[in-house]
């Protein structure tokens, strides 16, 4: 399966932040759309990085409540992965293993086609085995 089938399945919506929004902004989308993270613009509206929660607690623990009036590109982390829309499944996920990352937005060239999260990533591979499953049981009946 290639990523860009869960993006037709799921949606290609993604919550953007530009990296001088305060972290309270953050906090407050991550809320209120009920995601894990937010993919992080810079002033030209160019993605440049992934904000997760981990990355919010991280901050309040180091720095405390205060935190959250500072800019979201002081909480940034180096670890900006992307993939492309034809990448499989499988090389996607260990991409994110080997990177340690939850969240990849998918581009084509400069354009954001959506993110994948872990859990996208589990729920298209809990498809993929169960329709094999099928199969097998048919072909096994037949």
């Amino acid at each position: 399966m290639i990523v860009d089938a869960i993006l037709r399945s799921k949606g290609r919506d993604v919550i953007t932040i530009r990296e001088m929004a305060t972290l309270e902004e953050a906090a407050r989308l991550l809320d209120s759309h009920a995601i894990g993270a937010l993919l992080v613009e810079d002033g030209a509206g160019r993605p440049i990085a992934v904000l997760s929660e981990r990355d919010l607690v991280r901050e309040m623990a180091l720095h405390g409540a205060a935190c959250l009036q500072r800019p979201v590109a002081q909480a940034l982390t180096q670890a900006f992965v992307v993939a492309g829309r034809d990448i499989q499944l499988n090389a996607l996920m260990v991409l994110m293993t080997e990177r340690r990352v939850r969240h990849v937005p998918i581009l084509e060239g400069e354009q954001l086609l959506g993110i994948i999260s872990i859990g996208d990533v589990v729920k298209a591979k809990i498809a993929d085995m169960e329709a094999e499953t099928a199969a097998l049981q048919a072909y096994i009946r037949s």
